[in-house]
């Protein structure tokens, strides 16, 4: 093969495997953005805190099933190839989010919803679990080895911008209609909007040939027969899997979603910050911090993978507190001045189960200046609900798009070099299962709670940063278990802690 078509053949693999990955993980957020509209949708409204902890519960299920996903499907993608088993991942996943737009609410079908909501997520959490390691073991066993931390970092990106993407179609989907359309059936578009999506990556992906390594192999009869057995029953490999948890993956999961999925839940829960303004300032600061991703893949390139992971995992816990700090003065309540608004009261009355009246009023606010403090109240069993709503100023909006794109840097810097790292450290025969088990305990598990155990501990303290303890001390002792065992060396064709292709 020339070198013509050696380039083309590694960018048709990088665009193929880049594009479902970034539909799965596209899929799998726009549950955690809905996350506040899903809580009145899915659970009871007597108790919308609980509801809304109770969401943020459900979304950390389908991270905490990752890692068993990672054994199913990387069990198979060993012993079947890397190509069907990824595209069955993204087949589940599509399914999973599509079938969730067409749950019906809380007040229609009872207990019945959230319980659908969570098969369907346990489902996606599965898939995805099979996705990551199939897409980034693909792209790895066709990059030379001196361009693996570059080629990789292209996958890297497609969790970011997944993300990103879910955003842009919510957006723009709340943008085209009026709020309490959004609110009652709007929400469901970008569920639905999956399938097509899925669709066209199957079409794309479909079109790939197997892995040349796995097809060496398989060709020679060496193909694991046991996966699961030579990855985690070998005493050598299964240190190698521990060292990929505690040394590397935990930190990187927390510092992904401090980073991204943290920084919005605090804009819109403990800031208050308006829905379009809080997912404006997430969406453009991942847009800004997207290329830095293959910028620190290719580095890792040059001067190795774990000098940079240590140090975004490092100084991300340093900075945090000073960082959402700054948040969080950003829309002190108490430095701003509430202006008059127009409103207007909606009621309804509806009997409990005893037969008793309840009365239900919510006072709807609109604006002419788009600036300032509204108060929203609702009267909801006889007990009142206050929540205020802060819309920011152009300065203060660009200075939180400045926090968040430096809390991104540190995502990059972590994630960046990750899947190169991975990948290395693992024989080809049990790559597949190896490493997404530690990836996906790392960020499904450590990284996936997060929301809820950070929401808990201000809940129980009282202080808007206390969420920040969990992420800060994980990675912190993954900076010391990283730095003292991983050790790390310089081959001929670039740096690699166990180099095996």
């Amino acid at each position: 093969m020339n070198a013509s078509n050696s380039k083309q053949s590694i960018w048709q693999v990088i665009f193929a495997s880049s594009a479902g990955t970034l539909i799965e993980w596209y899929d799998f957020y726009i549950f955690g953005s809905l996350s506040l509209i899903l809580s009145e949708k899915f659970f009871p409204d007597s108790n919308p805190t609980l509801a809304y902890i109770a969401t943020l519960a459900t979304f950390a299920v389908g991270f905490i099933v990752r890692p068993f996903g990672a054994i199913v499907f990387g069990r198979l993608g060993d012993m079947v190839g890397r190509k069907y088993t990824f595209l069955l991942t993204l087949l589940i996943m599509g399914g999973s989010t599509f079938a969730i737009g067409l749950i019906p609410g809380y007040a229609t079908i009872g207990i019945l919803a959230p319980i659908l909501v969570l098969i369907l997520r346990l489902a996606q959490g599965l898939a995805l679990g099979g996705e990551y390691g199939g897409a980034a073991t693909y792209v790895a066993e066709h990059s030379p080895d001196h361009r693996r931390g570059y080629y990789t970092s292209f996958i890297q990106t497609t969790a970011t911008l997944g993300l990103f993407v879910s955003l842009g179609v919510i957006l723009l989907t709340r943008m085209s209609m009026t709020p309490e359309s959004f609110n009652a059936w709007g929400w469901r578009i970008p569920f639905w909007l999956s399938i097509f999506l899925v669709l066209m990556s199957y079409y794309i992906r479909i079109k790939l040939q197997e892995s040349p390594l796995f097809t060496k192999l398989k060709a020679e009869g060496k193909t694991s027969k046991n996966p699961l057995k030579e990855s985690f029953g070998n005493k050598e490999n299964l240190k190698l899997v521990l060292l990929a948890l505690f040394g590397a993956a935990m930190g990187q999961g927390v510092v992904w979603y401090t980073g991204q999925f943290y920084a919005l839940s605090f804009l819109q829960n403990t800031m208050h910050i308006e829905f379009v303004q809080s997912n404006v300032i997430i969406a453009i600061a991942l847009l800004l911090g997207t290329p830095f991703f293959i910028y620190f893949g290719h580095l890792s390139d040059k001067v190795g993978r774990k000098k940079i992971m240590m140090t975004g995992m490092l100084i991300a816990a340093l900075a945090y507190y000073p960082i959402y700090g700054a948040m969080d003065r950003t829309a002190d309540l108490s430095l701003k001045t509430e202006v008059a608004e127009m409103h207007r009261i909606e009621s309804s009355i509806s009997k409990d189960a005893d037969g008793v009246s309840i009365e239900k009023s919510a006072k709807i606010h609109t604006y002419t200046d788009s600036t300032k403090v509204s108060e929203i109240t609702t009267t909801m069993n006889n007990k009142t609900d206050v929540k205020t709503q802060v819309s920011v100023s152009n300065a203060n909006l660009a200075w939180l798009i400045f926090l968040v794109f430096i809390q991104v840097l540190f995502v990059t810097m972590v994630y960046g070099p990750i899947a190169a790292f991975l990948v290395e450290l693992f024989p080809t025969r049990i790559r597949y299962t190896s490493m997404s088990l530690p990836y996906h305990i790392g960020n499904g598990v450590f990284g996936g709670l997060l929301p809820a155990i950070a929401t808990l501990l201000v809940q129980q303290t009282g202080n808007h940063l206390a969420g920040l303890i969990y992420p800060i001390a994980i990675a912190l002792i993954c900076v010391v278990i990283g730095v003292i065992f991983i050790k790390e060396k310089k081959t001929k064709e670039g740096y690699a802690e166990v180099a095996d292709l």
